[in-house]
Parts: C-alpha cells; structure tokens; sequence
C-alpha cells in the first residue's frame, strides 16, 4: 500500500501542476506514466514510490526530509538523486543532468529513464504550444544524451525510449514537413 500512497500524495503535492504541453494535462498523469514504467520491469516498491514523488523536490519545494519522514530514507535519497537543482540556469542543469547519469544508482537509473520516455512521449502527442520545431528537435536530442549515461540500465527501457525518439522525430519532422507545404 505504500506505492498507493505515494500516487496520494504526489496527487495532492501537484494538484494544481499541469504538464506543458497543448493539452495541459494534469501533471500527476506524468508521475502516474513514469511510475508505471518502473513497475513493469519488475521494479522494487521504493523505486516505484520514488517515480511518483520524483518531482516533488524540483517542483514543489517538498524536502527531502520530508520524503523520508514518510516513505524512508532510500525513497528520498532515489528522489534526490534525480533532482535537478533549480538554482542552476537550464544549459548548466542540462549539462549537469548528462554528466550525472552514468553514475546514478540502478533505481534512480529507472527513474531517470522511465522520465525521458514520458517526456519525449509528451514531445510527439502533446509538444508545448510555444515550442518551435527545432527546440523539439534539441529537447529530444538532449534526452537522448541523458540516456546515453543510462545504457545498461535495463534494456526494456532502453528499447522503449528509443522507439519514443523515433516517434517524436518523425512527428516533428512531419509537422516540419506540413508547415512548408502550408507556406
């Protein structure tokens, strides 16, 4: 029961969080996604709760102490190390980000992975609005440099995130293709 309450909770922490893209869809449907790719490769309870909460650090300015106060120590350790640091500008976080994948834990490897699905998902079926085509193109790139750092991880995984990139670039180039014809 400790998975449920976690999906609670981080319900309750985003409540008012919407994903970015043209569909604005509630945000825990994210945390939901990443959790459910954890899980289906046969990923430990703590893991499974870590993808929920993942977020909620960044985010939602929840500690880390709080995290361990109710789901452990190993849950909010998993969150942390999945944890951009805010304080950072984007290219330095992104850049951050590359550099510590390879030397994530195993959970937060899955975490981490299971994120860059969802979120290339979400590139392909709902981009942000104000996203040009090339910043999609250099998002989905970027995820892919993350991963790089996650191979070996679990290979499921792997293989799903790399038929995601697939998608999302063709999408992209596409609709690159459809706006041309449409000049």
């Amino acid at each position: 029961m400790k998975i449920l309450k976690a999906a609670r909770i981080a319900s309750q922490w985003h409540v008012t969080q919407r994903r970015k893209g043209a569909a604005a869809e509630p945000y825990v449907n994210h945390l939901i996604e990443v959790a459910d790719l954890v899980a289906a490769v046969g990923a430990a309870e703590d893991i499974v709760c870590a993808a929920l909460l993942h977020d909620a650090i960044e985010d939602q300015g929840i500690s880390a102490a709080m995290i361990a106060d109710r789901f452990g120590p190993y849950v909010a350790a998993l969150v942390c190390e999945v944890t951009d640091d805010k304080t950072l500008p984007k290219a330095e976080r992104k850049a951050a980000q590359i550099a510590a994948a390879p030397n994530l834990s195993p959970g937060a490897k899955l975490i981490k992975l299971a994120d860059k699905i969802s979120n290339v998902r979400s590139i392909a079926s709902s981009p942000p609005a104000d996203w040009p085509q090339q910043r999609r193109l250099d998002y989905i790139e970027f995820c892919c440099r993350v991963v790089a750092g996650l191979r070996g991880a679990n290979a499921l995984l792997e293989e799903t995130f790399d038929i995601e990139v697939k998608v999302a670039w063709e999408v992209s180039q596409c609709e690159a293709g459809n706006m041309s014809a449409a000049s």
